[in-house]
């Protein structure tokens, strides 16, 4: 069974923007190459023909996964979070309990992440032990280069 991610309604608008494309421009694009190759002759030594092959299949296990992204995508309402704890899609300013550093994350889906806009996964190391922690609470997480901390200053839904 596939897990259910959670999506902004940005991020759910990407998702399906890069299935359509997928489908409507690349798809006929590997068709075609296929059909180009397959017209410059015999198939059992053309290797322009198996690699337009390879791609198109390549293609279609992509397609495929993303459409099983898109069937388990829920959209979630960020407006009726509960903003006493951390969870999917809150906004978390955290203070490393090691070195003083400040830093702020938005907890979001595996493919939503995006560290240089401090978009973090729920299913990383750090997203998840951020999970169901209050202001206040320290997260102890482990990374593999030991135990770091992490105190909760600030949820929000920024």
């Amino acid at each position: 069974m596939s897990k259910v991610s959670y999506y902004t309604a940005e991020g759910l608008k990407k998702l399906r923007d890069e299935v359509d494309h997928l489908r409507d421009v690349e798809r006929p694009k590997a068709s075609n190459a296929i059909a180009e190759a397959r017209d410059k002759g015999d198939l059992s030594e053309n290797a322009e023909y198996d690699a337009a092959k390879e791609a198109q299949g390549m293609l279609e296990m992509r397609i495929a996964k993303l459409e099983e992204v898109l069937a388990n995508a829920r959209l979630i309402d960020e407006s009726q979070l509960d903003m006493s704890k951390v969870l999917v899609h809150s906004t978390v300013k955290i203070k490393n309990q090691n070195n003083g550093m400040e830093m702020t994350y938005k907890l979001v889906a595996q493919s939503e992440a995006d560290l240089k806009t401090g978009k973090i996964s729920v299913d990383s190391p750090i997203g998840h032990g951020l999970l169901g922690k209050e202001v206040g609470q320290v997260a102890e997480i482990k990374v593999p280069n030991g135990v770091l901390k992490f105190e909760i200053l600030e949820i929000s839904r920024n």
